[in-house]
């Protein structure tokens, strides 16, 4: 239950936009912020590709971004698209010819890059494209690869120079009454990044990706992320977000939902409060707190698990959590069940007991919200 109607100081007024469709999926609106990711296995691995995507999609991706940068890739996205459960976005470069293929061979979103997608007329035929087989379109501007004639008018990539080349795009789309579509202006660097969306979204209604490109490996890149992005999500400003790590597809979905789940915004599987452990734990936090990350993955429906290594916060984090488990003495701790104190427990089994209690009450959950919906 959302406490927000009591607690107004943790309210997020999300921007309003026009809601479009990415395949099944609804993006902008009222509909949740989805997460993304994108393969990077080659395209022409169809058999490789299809078994990242599913990966993704068990890990809660909403959406997956293909590269399709030739012929080859055009032909094996047909037969992935045919093989996968989510919407599959083809991210086009450099050849419009691309994005025409992906349309027919069933993508429900085209990424296609302004500064390097070529001029108004092969843009034109990627929009028809799009049109006659029910794709929509997403603007995806980047720092890092703007049109020749901004960077000569603003001497360097700027936010100002990435949301001229969006919304000249954008009027190219409407202009061409194509209006199923939404953007990104991303960029390595958060404050260019942060001061580029907050302009798009004052410049128009359409869905906004949010994104900070090319943010490095695994633990900085989550860092320059949630920065990012989470001080845009903070403000209202974002209904799809894709976070771009150099690592595993699965990694940046994970990371992608921490930040929603840390605002409130989006919740999925079990949300782990812990303590980050110190001479009074009266156990192994750190390990433990590891083994059930891995032990409750399969766990989707949305819950809380509060894992304190003493009593100093322990029994008050324990009565805001679904199931808990506080460290005592003596090689024992107590469990927490719907925010009560329940029992004690020793140290040896543990995991097992907690995974045990978690499995419980997410079904006791899901049975709640079947007969609600009745």
């Amino acid at each position: 239950m959302s406490l927000n109607h009591i607690r107004p100081w943790r309210n997020i007024y999300r921007r309003k936009s026009r809601q479009i469709m990415v395949g099944n999926v609804p993006v902008g609106g009222d509909a949740p912020i989805t997460v993304q990711t994108m393969t990077n296995t080659l395209t022409t691995d169809i058999k490789g590709t299809i078994a990242q995507v599913q990966a993704a999609a068990d890990a809660g991706a909403d959406i997956v971004r293909i590269s399709v940068p030739d012929e080859a890739s055009s032909k094996a996205l047909k037969e992935i698209v045919r093989n996968v459960s989510v919407p599959i976005v083809a991210d086009i470069h450099f050849h419009y010819k691309r994005g025409i293929e992906a349309a027919e061979a069933g993508a429900a979103c085209l990424r296609i890059n302004p500064g390097n997608i070529g001029d108004e007329k092969r843009v034109k035929e990627v929009i028809k494209a799009a049109r006659d087989h029910n794709c929509s379109i997403r603007i995806g501007v980047n720092a890092g690869s703007l049109e020749k004639h901004l960077l000569e008018k603003y001497g360097e990539p700027c936010p100002d120079a990435m949301v001229e080349s969006g919304l000249h795009h954008i009027k190219i789309l409407q202009d061409n009454d194509f209006h199923e579509f939404k953007i990104s202006c991303k960029a390595s660097d958060v404050f260019m990044a942060a001061a580029a969306y907050q302009q798009l979204a004052d410049a128009t209604d359409a869905p906004i990706h949010l994104g900070i490109t090319e943010a490095g490996g695994l633990t900085s890149g989550t860092i320059k992320s949630a920065i990012g992005l989470g001080n845009l999500l903070w403000m209202g400003i974002g209904d799809t977000i894709r976070v771009s790590l150099s690592a595993d597809p699965v990694e940046e979905v994970k990371v992608g939902y921490e930040i929603l789940k840390s605002l409130g915004l989006r919740h999925r599987g079990v949300n782990i409060i812990s303590c980050p452990s110190c001479a009074r734990q009266g156990f192994d936090v750190i390990k433990t707190v590891e083994a059930l990350e891995k032990r409750l993955e399969h766990i989707k429906t949305p819950m809380s698990l509060s894992i304190i290594g003493c009593v100093v916060n322990g029994p008050g984090e324990a009565l805001m959590t679904d199931v808990g488990f506080t460290g005592g003495g003596n090689g024992s701790g107590m469990v927490y069940l719907a925010g009560a104190q329940s029992h004690k427990l020793g140290n040896e089994g543990m995991i097992e007991h907690i995974v045990e209690q978690v499995e419980k009450r997410a079904a006791a959950i899901e049975a709640e919200e079947v007969k609600a919906a009745e």
